[in-house]
Parts: C-alpha cells; sequence; structure tokens
C-alpha cells in the first residue's frame, strides 16, 4: 500500500523550500542559509518536494535515478509514492551501481527489465556515461531525470558520479535534471584528503574533488554544474532539505538509514569508509565479507604489531585495536585474518583519511607481506600516485597530508562557493 500525497504532505509539512538553479548557464547563487529545525526533524529534499505540490515537475515526463535509500520519512520508496500520485507522470527508474533494488554486489548492477511493484521500466546506468547514456534517457522518452540517492561523503563512492554523468548525458540529450538533497552521512564541516589529479580519473572520480569531499549531492551538483560542466551545463534544480547543520552525523538527522550499498550497513561504516576503503588498493582485505565491513581490516598472517604501530601514532578520535576474523567472501574467504578494529570515539575530531593513510603506512612497516594490487587501483582511489610512492618511500602521515595541503586549499576555495546550509 503506498502513501497518497497528502499523507506525505501531512509526513513533510508545509516549511520547505524550493532552491532551483534556472534556465542553462544561469549561476549557481548561495539561498540564504535557514534556521535549522529542532533536533530529529531533518526534512529532505524528497519531503520538500512533496510540501511544494511537485511543481518542479509539472507537466513532465520524470524519470528517477535511485535505489533502495530513496525513501520517505516513514521509510516508504519514492518510487511506489510517486507511481501512486496521480500529480507525478513517472514513466522511467534509473538503478546505478549495485542497482535499483540493491541487489547487486560492489562493481555491477541490475539488467534492464520492469520493476516488479510498479511495473515501470527500469534501466541500468551503471558503466554508462556520455552520448551512450543520453540515448538512454531519449529512449526512454523524459523529459527530466531526477536524483535521489543516499551518498556516504567518499569520493570514490560511485553514486555522485552517476549523478555528474546524468547530468551530462542530459544535457546532451536536452533534458533537465532535479536533484532531491539528502545529508552527507559523516558531516559537512570541512573537506579532508588530496584532491583527484584528471591523469587518474577513472568511474571512481571523474573530476578534481577531494578524497573526503564534505558536501552534499545537490552542492556536488552545483558544484559539477558550475566547475565542470561549464561548456554545456544541464538545466538544474536542486531541492534542498531544511533541518540539516554541516556538523550533523547521520544520527542526529531522524531518518530512517537503509544501507546506500550491501557492504556499508551502518552509518558507521559509513564514518570508517573514506579511509579504509583505501585497502581495496592492497593485498589485504578491507573488511568485506564480514559483520562490519571497513572497520576492519586485516590479512592472514597479521599479528599483533600492526594495531600497536597504529595506536602509537595518537591519531585524533580514534583507537586501533588488535582485531581476528573470518570474511565469508572476498578476500582471504573461509581463512583468518589478523588486523586492525577502528573505534571513532571522538566524531568530530575523527579524520577517516588521516586514518587511512596511517594504517596503510604502519601496515607497509609490520607486515612483510603488504602489497599494493599490481593494477596500481591505490592510485584512482587517491586520486595519483602520490600516496603510494610516499608510503614505499617511508614517508609518515603527517608528510604525506602535507603533500595534499595544498590541493586541498584551492579546492575548499571553490567548495565554499556552492555550499547551501550553515
Amino acid at each position: 500500500m503506498t502513501l497518497s500525497r497528502r499523507g506525505l504532505l501531512g509526513l513533510a509539512g508545509t516549511t520547505g523550500a524550493l532552491g532551483t538553479l534556472g534556465a542553462v548557464g544561469a549561476g549557481p547563487g548561495r539561498a540564504p542559509d535557514q534556521p535549522a529545525e529542532a533536533a530529529g526533524r531533518v526534512r529532505t529534499g524528497f519531503d520538500q518536494l512533496v510540501a511544494d505540490g511537485y511543481a518542479v515537475l509539472a507537466g513532465q515526463r520524470v524519470g528517477v535515478v535511485t535505489n533502495p535509500t530513496g525513501i520517505t520519512a516513514d521509510a516508504r520508496h519514492l518510487v511506489d509514492v510517486l507511481h501512486a500520485d496521480a500529480g507525478v507522470n513517472l514513466v522511467a527508474v534509473f538503478g546505478p551501481e549495485h542497482g535499483f533494488r540493491g541487489t547487486a554486489q560492489a562493481g555491477d548492477s541490475e539488467a534492464a527489465g520492469r520493476d516488479p511493484a510498479t511495473g515501470l521500466p527500469v534501466y541500468d546506468t551503471y558503466g554508462k556515461s556520455g552520448q551512450k547514456l543520453a540515448d538512454v534517457f531519449a529512449a526512454a522518452g523524459i523529459d527530466t531525470v531526477v536524483f535521489d540517492i543516499q551518498d556516504v561523503g567518499a569520493r570514490f563512492y560511485t553514486y555522485i558520479w552517476t549523478l555528474y554523468d546524468c547530468m551530462r548525458a542530459a544535457a546532451l540529450a536536452g533534458k533537465a535534471v532535479v536533484v532531491l538533497d539528502r545529508p552527507n552521512p559523516v558531516g559537512g564541516r570541512s573537506a579532508a584528503g588530496p584532491v583527484l589529479e584528471r591523469a587518474y580519473a577513472s568511474g571512481v572520480g571523474r573530476e578534481p574533488i577531494a578524497l573526503a569531499h564534505g558536501m552534499t549531492v545537490a552542492e556536488l551538483a552545483l558544484l559539477f554544474n558550475g566547475e565542470f560542466l561549464a561548456a554545456q551545463p544541464v538545466r538544474l534544480s536542486t531541492v534542498r532539505m531544511t533541518g540539516w547543520r554541516r556538523d550533523s552525523f547521520f544520527g542526529a538527522t531522524g531518518l530512517p538509514w537503509v544501507p546506500p550499498s550491501p557492504n556499508v550497513p551502518t552509518p558507521d561504516t559509513a564514518l570508517a569508509y573514506a579511509g579504509t576503503c583505501l585497502f581495496e588498493g592492497t593485498n589485504l582485505s578491507e573488511g568485506r565479507g564480514t559483520t562490519t565491513p571497513f572497520e576492519v581490516v586485516g590479512a592472514e598472517g597479521v599479528d599483533r604489531r600492526w594495531a600497536e604501530a597504529a595506536q602509537a601514532l595518537e591519531l585524533p578520535g580514534v583507537w586501533f585495536r588488535e582485531a581476528y576474523f573470518t570474511p565469508t567472501f572476498s578476500k582471504f574467504a573461509g581463512k583468518v585474518c589478523g588486523g586492525v578494529r577502528l573505534i571513532v570515539h571522538d566524531r568530530a575530531a575523527f579524520d577517516p583519511v588521516r586514518a587511512g593513510v596511517g594504517l596503510l603506512v604502519t601496515a607497509k612497516r609490520t607486515w612483510s607481506g603488504f602489497a599494493w594490487r599490481t593494477d596500481h587501483w591505490i592510485d584512482q582511489l587517491t586520486g595519483s600516485d602520490r600516496v603510494r610512492k610516499m608510503v614505499d618511500a617511508g614517508a609518515g602521515v603527517e608528510e604525506i597530508a602535507a603533500d595534499w595541503a595544498t590541493g586541498l586549499e584551492r579546492f575548499a576555495a571553490v567548495r565554499g562557493r556552492y555550499l547551501l546550509y550553515p
């Protein structure tokens, strides 16, 4: 049973504000700061869209890019709600990595077909970009692409590049894009980590932004349009949240958490992800196949010396504890691994990128079996070959962080022009 628009209006309230970019080529503009609502009263972009009576979608044939995280305040899926509402002409759904219904593992997606719940055609966007994706939009018969997916705040999490690819393809196809905003679950106080160098662009980082960008998807959409798609910008509208502040972690939002991908089961996973996902570029396990992926890292043959060395770094906000685990799939499946568990005791002080680099540095120093993936995937994850080469040369965490400081400072100045929330 779906929820009527009237029911959703009751959930969303009537205090929403619709932030839009206007016509192609219009500058992003920064909307006035809005006061935060009471704790636990964050209203997402979808809530605000409903409160505004779907005005930005009026008269449009709509396609939605989403996954299981595209939910209402009472955990109903927005595709089910939009399909049941006569006020919206929803004609297509587009799935990212892991798929619309979220059944696929990392690096995979769901095949095109029909959604059994609504009968709507579902198209696979993963791995498609440029004219190829523009042709998908044209074949779907849509006028407007709506994007609503929960991000986790890391450059190499592919949903933000699905957004980027959809914006670029929509511009090529003459379609509009509407981005419904959601919280950055790890907060948005600042950016952290190295900025991508264009020579290392890939599906886990198409443009030069920081590894932990500290932005929401609507803010990123504005930045993409203003900085990277300026030669052919898309007709972009962003629908803001209310009640969210940059220092808010997900637990303070009052919103239900749905895992945005199979290996990000909790907000705590998202907090560690920007650092420990770097171990995808090594021969160590990043904890996939355990109940706490990205919160434990290790390998067969690792002993307590790694955790002791990591703890000796005295990085703020986190403790590193000796841990043992047996992955059920992925690296070292079925084998007992020794390694490290991250315990974040001060989220405001914790820097996941420095923590991840600290673990790389100490893993190489304490375990003779340490190796990078032979394809140097770590370079795509960090955005250049600098981190890998500095770790190999014996550099410490502070020396490596100092190497990316200038690029991060430049990005922070650009980022500041597109922030929507206090």
